[in-house]
């Protein structure tokens, strides 16, 4: 079992103290965004030069209907914060980074798959919990944690062995569901204010019955990418 590590690079910097209890997750992330004082510029960031495409993998919702629609609530409560909305077909949890498609040939990537493939385990359910945030984004907590944080492992050892660049280790892992990106400087108390009444709408239960390998790239201010594989987890009800 991969153990997580507080890291000031992280956020939350030091993980909930259990990862499968819904409160204690939901509480940690709600303390460290209430501990925020600035936010930063979402896009603001090094290694993303017009034109970059980086591979990585992530779980996508583009048809988890209830998921949407209190996605898209929220976003409508938080609308006079002018932040940029993830759009329906664009929520998801990042999991773990592989290379720039610059760095990592489509052989390179083809292996990987090969590598990962029967080796990340049964499907799960996680909940999209109540409202939290960073310091440049709104988001969904995510419960519980450790079936994300073994897969994200797995992946990380199937990257381990194909040789590829890959990016943070699974102990500073820290799952999240984004709504939306902050898109300038701003003080984060009136922010934690307008998110604060929404921690009380009900959570929403996802099925993880694949992980998506992608080629992600920026259109504007909002993430685009393209599905290059798509690795099944097996129901594990069935085998029983």
């Amino acid at each position: 079992m991969t153990s997580l590590i507080e890291d000031s690079r992280a956020f939350p910097a030091a993980p909930p103290p259990d990862l499968n209890d819904p409160r204690k997750i939901t509480s940690n992330d709600w303390d460290a965004f209430r501990a925020v004082e600035m936010m930063t510029n979402h896009w603001d960031r090094p290694g993303w030069p017009p034109g970059h495409k980086a591979y990585y993998w992530m779980l996508a919702f583009p048809k988890e209907q209830e998921l949407i629609a209190q996605a898209r609530s929220c976003q409508q409560a938080l609308a006079d914060l002018d932040m940029d909305e993830v759009p329906p077909d664009g929520l998801h949890i990042t999991m773990n980074k592989i290379a720039s498609c610059a760095d990592v040939k489509p052989a390179a990537v083809d292996a990987l798959v090969q590598l990962a493939d029967g080796t990340l385990g049964d499907g799960f359910e996680i909940r999209a919990e109540p409202m939290a945030g960073s310091t440049g984004a709104i988001r969904f907590s995510v419960t519980p944690w450790t079936p994300l944080v073994e897969l994200h492992a797995a992946l990380h050892r199937a990257g381990l062995r194909a040789g590829v660049p890959g990016g943070k280790p699974s102990s500073r892992f820290r799952p999240h569901l984004g709504i939306l990106y902050n898109n300038r400087a701003r003080a984060a108390s009136p922010v934690i204010d307008a998110v604060a009444p929404l921690r009380g709408r009900p959570s929403v239960t996802l099925s993880i019955a694949r992980v998506d390998l992608v080629e992600l790239r920026r259109e504007g201010r909002t993430y685009r990418w393209r599905v290059l594989h798509s690795l099944g987890l097996p129901d594990q009800s069935l085998a029983r």
